[in-house]
């Protein structure tokens, strides 16, 4: 029997208990395969309700940790291997070339625009000046506090870079991880990432999905450099690479003088309590670039995205890049990072999450 005290640590206490079984199955304690207690079992075990223990039962779910078999209970899933496929979520598909409004996700324009008056009021004359070379401290510190509280990362607001929207950010990538490398992208993918880094003069390289992300063997016989991958919401077949597979991924990345971009496409319209835990945080050698952009969470109109390098490949980027200056303005900056301190960015990603959970019964 599972045995945890669930009064020590911070957060929900079904995300303590989620983070204590995926230890336990990482390290080995519980064995690929073992049963794990039924839900009311364990709950009667710990003194806890039934919907903490489902709620993290989900979240194992989700991140390839556990499997569900039906009639036969939990299963703790293998580490060394893919773990078994789930249903693609229900997400919407919508990228740049979708017009705004072409989809009605409740934002709720009101507690926007009275920012931009505050903003115009508060900082007059100094929203004419040009803003830092990786964007306003503001922002930064706002995305780094964001990723904290609905990602789990932990994240130096000094490594997050801002840029107008993901493209932007390709192009950028490109010139730092050098145009003599060799980039591996899913196909089918998000032909944007394609024709942007083919654009730079880069050579790009074609990869497979399968059924959990892109082909184990397809992944073994590249000789690509760099592999920017869609890990949560693969465009547009809609595939969520398991805990599995994102294992694969790090494996891969820790060998030769390799990174993945982990472009996290969609991660905040995820369905589950908690979406799957980001590449970035699993991987301890720094060899992972996240990647996202408000253009779709908010509106295709609001051109910024933003990418956290690792310490290593942040004074590289320092010192042949930062040069070029932020191109979002400094605005458009301070107002963004008010709609997120204040929670209004975070209240709009549940009201849609919200919308998409009825639209699914």
């Amino acid at each position: 029997m599972l045995t945890y005290d669930l009064k020590e640590g911070s957060g929900p206490l079904y995300l303590r208990l989620y983070e204590r079984i995926r230890e336990d199955i990482r390290s080995g304690a519980i064995e690929p395969g073992s049963r794990l207690p039924s839900k009311r079992t364990l709950a009667e075990h710990l003194d806890v309700s039934v919907i903490t223990v489902d709620g993290a039962y989900r979240c194992l779910i989700d991140e390839g940790y556990v499997t569900s078999r039906e009639r036969s209970g939990y299963f703790a899933a293998a580490q060394d291997v893919p773990a078994v496929k789930r249903p693609a979520p229900e997400v919407p598909e919508l990228r740049d070339e979708e017009p705004a409004g072409g989809r009605d996700y409740g934002f709720r324009y009101s507690a926007l625009s009275k920012i931009m008056r505050e903003v115009i009021t508060d900082c007059g004359e100094s929203l004419l000046v040009k803003p830092p070379a990786f964007g306003c401290a503001e922002l930064r510190r706002s995305i780094a506090a964001f990723l904290g509280r609905y990602r789990g990362m932990r994240v130096e607001p000094s490594r997050v870079i801002v840029g107008s929207g993901a493209e932007y950010l390709y192009g950028m990538l490109a010139q730092l991880l050098g145009r003599d490398r060799l980039f591996a992208v899913e196909d089918p993918g998000y032909e944007k990432i394609r024709l942007v880094y083919e654009s730079m003069g880069v050579r790009v390289e074609l990869l497979p999905l399968d059924g959990d992300g892109v082909s184990s063997r397809a992944l073994a016989a590249t000789r690509a450099d760099i592999l920017h991958v869609t890990p949560y919401h693969s465009f547009p077949t809609g595939i969520t690479a398991s805990g599995g597979k994102r294992r694969e991924y790090l494996s891969w990345a820790s060998r030769g003088n390799r990174y993945v971009v982990e472009d996290d496409f969609d991660s905040e319209f995820s369905l589950s309590r908690r979406p799957a835990e980001p590449l970035f945080s699993m991987d301890s050698a720094g060899r992972v670039i996240y990647l996202n952009t408000f253009s779709h969470s908010l509106a295709p109109s609001m051109r910024v995205g933003y990418m956290v390098l690792p310490e290593a490949l942040f004074g590289e980027y320092e010192r042949r890049l930062g040069f070029y200056s932020c191109p979002v303005p400094v605005f458009d900056q301070y107002v963004l990072a008010r709609f997120i301190d204040r929670g209004h960015f975070e209240r709009h990603l549940n009201r849609v999450r919200r919308r998409l959970r009825m639209d699914e019964k």
